[in-house]
């Protein structure tokens, strides 16, 4: 991680502060927008700030940050999509996107002098290195004479802008959703900028095909090619489509991973495809157009889970060690396993417990994974098996599509119990109780483990446990066609409950 200059982005508050000292260029000096996680014409601020100079849009793939948390193989293939849909979008504005790669830190400066450029936009992003090379970037292209400016295109409110009485950072979910909806409201989203132009010239940039972003020998990204459509439309088609549907039951059928209840914007968010505004402001005004108390109920509860994205960023931004560090220093003593074959079992689907392989083979095929079994899953990780929760999201971090450092350890953090908020350690999820519970029916085991689908519902979860003649008439040979249970539930329920014992022992 860089050194933090300083936790705060120079001139985060009047972001138009860093005047030029140089001479102001020409009408013709372009304005570069640096793209980031902002890919989208739409309520983009830095985009529209712009307007009426030349635009020349920009984006860096930038390899620096530290190297578990490079973007995985999923999102890769996410970005590559992605920045082909923005950069057709641009091309029908008459706007090029140039693409370039390297440092950010070293790239920007470059092509601001190589361009003459009057100034630099972007929107913010809040990892730790982020936060710290923006802060000395905007101080560079300052001293330069160019215009540096930054803008909230991923929040609805700014981490700084929310802490509690005593002036600190909330560790609480519900004070801090009190807080963001008692703060005013979110401006409206703004449209697609009009009459942007491009420069007169545009220099010469990367071809999107030759960054290798897509999967090679083997090709592993078909079964995401038939789940997503990353780009903007996209998103709007995802958002509307939720809206008009699923929204309306989404209190109860969130929790089902075998409907389909749930909105999938989550990659969409990530990505900066939308934006929180856009979905914010359009989930109100469904809102209003319904008088049906269940529709209401529904998307209120949607729009409580984008206030926990919201916070998983505030954690993000006044704890930068999140992603490596428990918020509860008491469990850095945890005595964690090692048992790697353990943990080859869980990666790939074949722990012998249908809901958690279930939700283990989605997440491989597709890049994501129901919230419900996410929580299953991770559960098993650190309690059952006893393994890291840093083990685990290391591979979310590079399996799921919508791997997001701050939703990705806020949420690991809560499950293993040493985060904000989070699940107390000696809450067990069982996965026999909770497959029973929200999938009755075992429809979402039967589609992401089909070696179980001709078992009788009674037994779909707990396959060990039929007797001989069921697992005769549906084709199951324990041990063969699916793995006995790695651990026995209530032994490993014990050894961590134990292991957790030994924390208060320590101290």
């Amino acid at each position: 991680m860089p050194p933090a200059l300083s936790r705060h982005d120079p001139g985060r508050h009047d972001p138009g502060r860093h005047a030029p000292t140089r001479p102001a260029p020409g009408d013709g000096a372009p304005v570069i927008v640096w793209f980031r996680r902002d890919l989208r014409l739409a309520d983009n601020p830095a985009l529209a700030a712009a307007a009426g100079r030349p635009v020349l849009p920009l984006f860096v793939l930038d390899e620096e940050a530290p190297g578990r948390w490079r973007p995985g193989g999923a999102s890769r293939w996410w970005l590559h999509h992605s920045l082909a849909a923005l950069a057709a979008s641009l091309a029908r504005l008459g706007l090029p996107l140039l693409l370039r790669r390297g440092p950010a830190a070293r790239v920007v400066p470059a092509l601001a002098a190589e361009t003459g450029a009057a100034a630099v936009h972007w929107n913010r992003r809040y990892e730790p290195w982020a936060v710290a090379r923006d802060a000395a970037l905007k101080a560079e292209l300052a001293a330069s004479g160019v215009g540096a400016r930054s803008f909230n295109g991923s929040l609805l409110a700014e981490p700084w802008q929310l802490s509690t009485g005593a002036g600190r950072p909330y560790r609480v979910f519900t004070p801090f959703w009190r807080a963001l909806l008692a703060a005013p409201p979110p401006a409206p989203p703004l449209p697609v900028p009009a009459g942007l132009t491009a420069p007169a010239q545009v220099p010469r940039g990367d071809r999107l095909e030759d960054w290798g972003l897509l999967p090679s020998g083997p090709d592993w990204a078909g079964g995401l090619r038939d789940t997503w459509t990353p780009g903007e439309a996209g998103a709007a088609g995802r958002l509307a489509r939720f809206l008009e549907g699923p929204a309306a039951a989404y209190g109860a059928a969130r929790d089902l991973p075998g409907t389909e209840g749930t909105s999938r914007l989550s990659p969409h968010l990530h990505f900066g495809e939308i934006s929180p505004r856009q979905v914010w402001a359009q989930a109100q005004a469904a809102m209003g157009c319904h008088d049906r108390e269940g529709m209401v109920a529904g998307i209120e509860s949607f729009l409580r889970e984008i206030g926990w994205r919201e916070f998983c960023y505030n954690l993000l931004y006044h704890f930068p060690t999140l992603p490596e560090v428990p918020l509860n220093p008491e469990f850095e003593a945890f005595p964690w396993s090692d048992d790697r074959t353990a943990l080859s079992a869980w990666t790939r689907g074949r722990t012998g417990y249908p809901i958690v392989d279930a939700g283990m083979r989605q997440l491989w095929a597709t890049g994501w994974m129901h919230n419900r079994v996410r929580m299953i899953a991770a559960s098993f990780l650190v309690k059952h098996l006893l393994l890291p929760w840093r083990e685990g999201a290391a591979w979310f971090w590079d399996t799921l599509v919508d791997a997001d450092l701050a939703n990705n350890s806020a949420g690991w953090q809560w499950v293993a119990g040493c985060g904000a908020d989070a699940a107390p350690y000696f809450r067990v999820f069982n996965p026999v109780l909770q497959g029973r519970k929200f999938d009755p029916a075992g429809a979402y085991v039967r589609r992401w483990v089909p070696e179980l689908a001709r078992l009788p519902d009674a037994w779909v979860h707990e396959p060990w446990r039929a007797p001989a003649d069921v697992l005769a008439r549906a084709g199951v040979r324990p041990g063969r066609d699916y793995p006995e249970p790695v651990v026995a539930l209530e032994a490993g329920r014990e050894r961590a409950l134990a292991a957790y014992a030994t924390l208060g022992q320590a101290s």
